[in-house]
């Protein structure tokens, strides 16, 4: 989209767009936390008859985010630079994706930032991003060496787990793109660590989804459209299946807990990505405010955190930052950086010919999103 389309409102609902999918991603991922590895039974034990209904204590203090956020942050950082390094006529954003996931590894082993690194740019010199935060073991595998998974030789060709798709909201952010594209780019990232096609499909199905809701579609035909688009993709029928379920489920009774446990039954076999987004899906079609929304992605046996962190990317980017929460914002860890981010992101596509150019770029932009 060159720039020249962006008027100052346009720009304004685009920012707010994208505050509000890495804000309420971050949301639904902090909210999800405590219920990590719970059944329901075990869930309302420890937090209620209701279960969980606002942010509590996960990881040490309340509003803590996981590697979900962490790898959406690094997403981000990888989109920017791609579209930096476009100048240099070096246009190939997985390998900037991939490296962006590399120096994400580095915050799971190392003590802090390493001065020494002169691609580390801003984000990697955020201390607090230097901590494990429960990441699945495949993003670890995925980018335990600089090898680059693709979708002919992916990662770990069996891990189907959700998170992959956990960090794929952003790709859906690039609304300049086909939505045919953004699932291409989406599942090609997803295969650097996750190989099985539910996995990369699921991936590629969030940022399509997202795609359409950040140009202002509503949330049931950026579905459907996505359901066409997933259609043509081999090994597409759980994915595909797990999104006409979440459709299907909204005509079935009133939203609770025993819809969202049937669309992600948990415990009865490894943690699947179509599970976590169908759950997704399903609670932001019925969500009467964001925090109803969160409340319903969170309380089940399947995969809390993927599913809430899935589900605020949506109600975000439908919604916009206001919508979200603001006394959960108030305790959510990261909040600057990922405030910080999302600006630099929405500066990027709005403003980035007078940012930097094959001939010109200014000092400050590239010091944060280095070229090299």
């Amino acid at each position: 989209m060159a720039t020249g389309l962006w008027g100052r409102l346009e720009q304004q609902d685009f920012r707010s767009r994208v505050r509000g999918t890495l804000l309420g991603s971050a949301l639904g991922d902090a909210l999800g936390a405590p219920a990590a590895g719970l059944s329901l039974a075990a869930l309302r034990e420890a937090h209620g008859p209701d279960g969980l209904t606002g942010p509590a204590p996960a990881l040490g203090r309340r509003g803590r985010v996981t590697a979900a956020t962490q790898l959406t942050l690094f997403t981000v950082d990888g989109l920017i630079r791609a579209h930096v390094r476009r100048d240099t006529g070096a246009w190939h954003p997985p390998t900037d994706i991939h490296h962006a996931y590399l120096r994400w590894a580095a915050t799971q082993h190392d003590w802090g930032p390493d001065e020494r690194r002169k691609d580390n740019g801003w984000l990697g010199h955020e201390e607090w991003l230097y901590a494990r935060r429960v990441p699945h073991r495949a993003c670890l595998t995925g980018f335990a060496d600089d090898v680059l998974g693709t979708l002919d030789q992916p990662k770990n060709p069996t891990a189907r787990d959700a998170a992959a798709a956990s960090r794929s909201a952003p790709f859906g952010l690039l609304v300049g793109w086909e939505p045919a594209l953004v699932l291409q780019l989406s599942v090609e990232c997803a295969a650097q660590s996750h190989g099985h096609p539910t996995a990369t499909l699921s991936a590629g199905a969030v940022a399509v989804i997202v795609h359409g809701l950040i140009r202002g579609e509503s949330l049931d035909s950026t579905v459907q459209r996505t359901l066409g688009l997933l259609g043509a993709r081999p090994g597409h029928q759980p994915v595909t299946d797990a999104l006409q379920r979440a459709m299907a489920a909204v005509t079935h009774g009133s939203p609770g807990p025993a819809a969202v446990q049937a669309l992600s039954p948990g415990g009865d076999g490894p943690e699947d990505a179509a599970d976590a987004l169908a759950v997704a899906v399903y609670c932001a079609l019925v969500a009467e405010d964001v925090p109803q929304g969160l409340r319903l992605a969170v309380n089940h046996g399947g995969d809390s955190i993927a599913a809430g962190a899935l589900c605020g990317a949506l109600l975000g980017a439908l919604h916009g930052e206001t919508a979200l929460p603001a006394a959960w914002l108030a305790e959510l860890e990261g909040r600057a950086a990922l405030l910080e981010l999302a600006d630099d992101f929405a500066l990027e596509l709005t403003q980035g010919p007078t940012l930097h150019s094959p001939t010109a770029s200014a000092p400050g932009w590239l010091a944060r999103y280095p070229r090299g």
